[in-house]
């Protein structure tokens, strides 16, 4: 089969696009003809042998794909499926662990389903368990036109939120989270602050997803309402900030850790009781999972730089067939 095996862990300078053995299914695997997979964070980690997860070189990445059942895990060969997978993801066949392989409605095409594993998951997790986001409640997305914030945005009206304020900077990135149904598009090179105060008579946003980190974490929390829930997502601008809690103390903030991967292992069973409800979303029309930039598999390294780069609005994913 046709696949991107990383031979050297310096980032996508070390895929390469060639030919590997058919992986065989082991008890407790299903394996899945894979149609898409996504690009994210966790892979560019992992070429760079940054993850947590450190396969011996060569190996294939990708943490999430969709495509169709071939055998294992009690579902039907022909199933059409999303899954989050270790790793082995950029390939023409994959494995995937049973409790992490999800049945995806007929309405959700593969490329979408493919950016929808771990970047919803994530927006669910955040937002409905972590962050408690009640109907009527405002919220604060940054990074809102990548992966993530586009899924917080879908994520949030579905969920009820009163007002989705986004902040994205670019005009290609604006127009990801105007799609995803932002209510108000703000640019992190203005006072973006203020605007929030504004926008929501002084009282500021309620929920706030944080995939940025730097210094968008401690400016966030002068804008959020009293006890406020800040989710911190990730640290995309590559600066883990520190902040000093007396806010939190003085306006009844909480400071809540966001992790797809990690929760796995307190919860196992939260992704596939998540992914049903948010596919029971899409068959009602409350859920648009927003489709990023395609790129076929021979391009997968590009994919990833430019995802790197911030070259890329919404989810990038690349196509097998």
């Amino acid at each position: 089969m046709r696949a991107l095996l990383l031979e050297e862990a310096i980032g996508p300078d070390g895929l390469r696009l060639t030919t590997v053995d058919d992986p065989v299914p082991t008890p407790g695997m299903v394996l899945i003809e894979v149609h898409a997979a996504g690009v994210g964070f966790v892979d560019m980690l992992m070429t760079k042998g940054e993850y947590q997860i450190k396969p011996d070189l060569p190996f294939v990445p990708g943490a999430e794909v969709a495509g169709v059942v071939v055998e294992g895990g009690g579902l039907a060969p022909g199933t059409r499926v999303a899954a989050t997978t270790p790793y082995n993801g950029y390939a023409e066949l994959a494995l995937a662990p049973e409790q992490l392989v999800f049945p995806i409605p007929a309405a959700l095409p593969f490329d979408a389903a493919a950016g929808f594993v771990i970047n919803y998951q994530t927006a669910h997790l955040g937002l409905k368990r972590r962050g408690r986001l009640a109907p009527g409640e405002t919220v604060l997305v940054h990074g809102a036109g990548g992966g993530v914030g586009t899924a917080s945005i879908d994520v949030a009206q579905a969920l009820g939120a009163g007002q989705v304020i986004a902040v994205a900077g670019g005009d290609d990135k604006q127009a990801a989270a105007r799609a995803a149904g932002a209510d108000l598009v703000l640019s992190p090179q203005e006072d973006w602050k203020a605007a929030v105060r504004e926008h929501t008579g002084g009282r500021g946003a309620d929920v706030v997803v944080d995939p940025v980190g730097g210094d968008v974490l401690a400016e966030s929390l002068r804008c959020m309402a009293p006890e406020g829930r800040l989710l911190v997502v990730g640290f995309a601008s590559g600066h883990i900030p520190e902040i000093k809690v007396n806010r939190l103390l003085l306006r009844h903030h909480d400071l809540v850790g966001v992790n797809y991967g990690g929760m796995l292992g307190v919860d196992p069973d939260f992704p596939a009781a998540a992914a049903r409800e948010m596919f029971g979303w899409i068959e009602e029309g409350r859920l648009h999972p927003v489709v990023g930039t395609a790129f076929d598999l021979a391009d997968g390294a590009e994919a990833m730089r430019a995802f790197a780069e911030r070259r890329v609005a919404g989810k990038p994913v690349l196509l097998m067939r």
